[in-house]
């Protein structure tokens, strides 16, 4: 792995993995602890229709799939603000429209040669300089956002209805946490890929709940968490020559069931010594 480094392509994998960790911390920990997680793949999901939008009139991929990801997430704002009764049959629709959607424009595109699984499992050796930049933006404008707007999330996401009381705007916060959110995936996307990126933006979360006790340690922990699944994925990637997007997943997926059965284990002995 020492020698891989030396290559362009590994640096900016190792770079992409950290900017893309410390987005899925912050914004991953929000969304756990909002109950946001199948919203977020209703985004996710739904991003496929800017990607095949993006390649039928000629603009850069995730451009168009960062706009058609925010259009997606502010209907699924206002839709599961307004109707919260049907709100998980709403996403599940859009979630499968926006990937029929993007399948339709990328059949009518003329001439196309796409390769689908970098999009769909991620191609992190594979980041261009611009999406690191694009990467670093995002992460700035979170890490500022959070740290402005940091007790009014805090407040959102233990008690919506009292935060309301306080005077917070809780709509308005609740439509920037989904635009973000669906910034976040579509930055992640290049990573893991759409059918992965919920996998980043929870296993890590879950895992640092274990140890933290407040949001903004949950946030550092996970953030930690999420690149050294990051770099221990690409090391088995590299050294197996196996895709990348999916070795990350799978590393964090193991790790996820160690830290599920010995939280368990301890559950039953805390129940055995009472």
């Amino acid at each position: 792995m020492i020698e891989a480094l030396h290559y362009d392509f590994m640096q900016n994998a190792l770079i992409a993995g950290v900017l893309v960790s410390l987005a899925c911390g912050v914004i991953g920990s929000l969304v756990v602890v909002n109950r946001m997680v199948f919203i977020s793949g209703g985004i996710a999901h739904s991003a496929y229709g800017g990607i095949g939008l993006a390649f039928l009139l000629g603009i850069p991929p995730l451009l168009g799939a960062g706009l058609f990801s925010l259009f997606i997430a502010l209907i699924i704002g206002v839709l599961t603000l307004t109707s919260k009764y049907r709100s998980d049959s709403i996403i599940g629709a859009l979630w499968a429209a926006g990937m029929a959607f993007g399948i339709i424009c990328i059949d009518l595109s003329p001439g196309y040669s796409v390769d689908l699984m970098s999009y769909l499992f991620g191609s992190i050796l594979a980041v261009p300089h611009a999406d690191l930049w694009f990467a670093l933006t995002l992460d700035m404008v979170i890490i500022l956002g959070v740290i402005i707007l940091y007790k009014d999330f805090l407040a959102l996401s233990y008690d919506a209805e009292y935060a309301a009381l306080r005077g917070v705007k809780v709509r308005l916060l609740y439509f920037i946490l989904l635009s973000i959110s669906a910034l976040t995936v579509v930055m992640t996307i290049r990573v893991v890929g759409l059918i992965l990126v919920i996998a980043l933006l929870t296993i890590p979360t879950y895992i640092a709940e274990t140890f933290s006790r407040s949001l903004g340690g949950m946030m550092v922990y996970s953030f930690i968490a999420s690149a050294l699944f990051t770099f221990s994925g690409l090391w088995i990637s590299y050294a197996f020559n196996i895709t990348s997007g999916a070795s990350i997943i799978m590393v964090a997926t193991v790790v996820f069931f160690i830290f599920f059965g010995v939280n368990k284990v301890k559950e039953k002995r805390g129940k055995t010594a009472l």
